[in-house]
This record gives C-alpha cells, structure tokens and sequence, in this order.
C-alpha cells in the first residue's frame, strides 16, 4: 500500500473523533453553578447574588436545601452537600470555587462558558436585591488578593469613619453600638471572614483603650483644675490673714505715690482708702477652708 492511501485511512480514522469532541453542555453547567449559588433561589430571588456575588447582598439563609435542587436533575451535575462543604462562603472566592468544580464536572466547558451564562443571572439576582453591581467589577474584587494587614487596615478606616464609630470612638461606646458597624464595615471587606475574628478583638481592644485614655484625661483635666483651684484659694486666705495683703498694698502705694511716704495723715487715708478693696475681698472669704 503506497503512503498515500495509508494517510488517507489515517484521516478517515481521525476524522470522527474530531466530529464527536466534547461540547459544553450550557444546561448541565447550569445545574452545576446553580447547585453551588441558587440554594433556595425559588424563595429567595437574590440567592445567586448573595451566594456568588457579592456580601453586600445580604447573607444567605444558612438552610441547607440541596434536596430540592436535585429534584428531577442528573445528580452527576449537582455538587452534593459534601462536597458543598469546601466551598468558600465569601461570595467572590464561592464564584471561584463554582466554577472550577463545574469545569470539571461538565466536560467541555470553559470558563468563558460559566460567564457566559451566568455572569447575567447573577445580575439580575443582584438586582432582585437591590443593587446594581456588573460581574467583571465583582470578579476583580474577588481576585483582589488580601491579606489580614490590607483586610485589618480597610475596616478600620470603615470604622473610624465619623459617620460610625468617629476616630475617638465616641460613637461605639456600647459594644452593641460597634458591633453593628462592625456587621456594616465586614460587609464591605470582600475575602476577609478568615481574618474577622482577630480584627473585631484588636479594634475592640483599641476601642476600650481610647475611650479609658479619654476619660483619664478628662478626669486629669477636672484635677487639675481643682488643685489650681485649691492652691489659689489657699493663697488668698494666706494673703488675708493678718491683713497681709492689705498692709503690702498699702506699703507700695505709700512708697511708689504719696510725696511724703504716708508720713502726713492726709495720705495714709488715701493709701488705706486706695487699697480698701482687698479687705472687703478678705470679708468674703472664709479664712477658715470650709
């Protein structure tokens, strides 16, 4: 046989396995991403948002009902309740995770395929809760990699916002009052919920030592005014005792304003009547400290 005809049988042998490549079933990958982010989505329309999409959807029902997703579908493409539980619950990183199991669940699927027909359910699922939010500006966020540093350092400035707790913490005095912003601000911190639980106990710690320093200053302040208070008042007392006060007044206006230093009768009088001030003062003044 010449090499030709040998080729020619060779293609003829290839040719079918050519025409019956796999192709993506868009149904059957469906079933799949929908096992992983449609949970109770009959009831909830903004599952698939809140699952896949983004936490600021709202948190999904913690009911597991994986049965009713199966109901009258070919369990070879579902994820089953198993294997739901090494699925990240950040929506971003679930997104992920979804499309990567149903990849290697339907054969000839890509992940163009999975965006292709869900990234639109998403959306729409997103707007069923309210928010208007494009699958290519929530896939970069989820790819965004974070680490409990930029995690810790965007919540706190969340946090000291003066909308929420204030920088001084004025606002989160009660833990019932920072936990809800906490909630808010956790929201907001997409791929965090590993780091959560150290942030909260080290923001709370901040929290609790800034408002203690504030109210130590206060009361430093208040101190400090009584003791002013204390030492000025015990000055006066000692200046009245004995007239002392009043004597030196009269000394120095003696001294400083009368021709003859008070030697003449006539500007004794003026001294004493100049300076009669401070014995009025002194009779105000309860020499004794009570």
């Amino acid at each position: 046989m010449n090499k030709k005809a040998i080729f020619f049988i060779l293609g003829l042998q290839i040719i079918p396995s050519i025409s019956t490549a796999a192709t993506c079933s868009q149904a059957n990958l469906r079933r799949c991403l929908d096992s992983v982010c449609a949970i109770n989505v009959s009831s909830n329309p903004a599952a698939r948002c809140q699952y896949c999409g983004t936490a600021s959807a709202g948190t999904p029902s913690t009911a597991n009902k994986m049965r009713s997703l199966s109901i009258g579908q070919s369990v070879q493409y579902t994820l089953s309740e198993k294997e739901l539980e090494d699925a990240p619950t950040d929506p971003g990183k679930r997104y992920i995770w979804a499309t990567t199991e149903c990849i290697k669940k339907v054969n000839g699927c890509t992940a163009e395929d999975v965006s292709d027909i869900y990234d639109s359910l998403i959306e729409q699922s997103c707007k069923a809760a309210g928010i208007s939010a494009k699958m290519t500006e929530l896939r970069s966020a989820a790819s965004k990699p974070v680490s409990s540093a930029s995690c810790s350092t965007d919540i706190q400035t969340c946090i000291v916002d003066e909308k929420r707790c204030g920088s001084d913490f004025s606002g989160c005095k009660t833990d019932s009052e920072f936990n809800k912003f906490f909630s808010e601000c956790s929201v907001e911190a997409t791929g965090c919920n590993d780091y959560l639980s150290a942030i909260k106990q080290t923001l709370m710690s901040d929290r609790d030592m800034v408002i203690a320093n504030t109210e130590k200053m206060i009361q430093n302040i208040v101190s400090a005014y009584q003791t002013a208070r204390a030492n000025k008042l015990s000055s006066v007392q000692i200046s009245c005792t004995d007239d002392i006060a009043f004597e030196a007044c009269k000394q120095t206006i003696c001294e400083m304003n009368m021709p003859n230093k008070c030697a003449q009768n006539s500007e004794l009088k003026s001294a004493e009547n100049l300076c009669k001030f401070y014995q009025t003062a002194c009779e105000l003044i309860d020499t004794r400290g009570n």
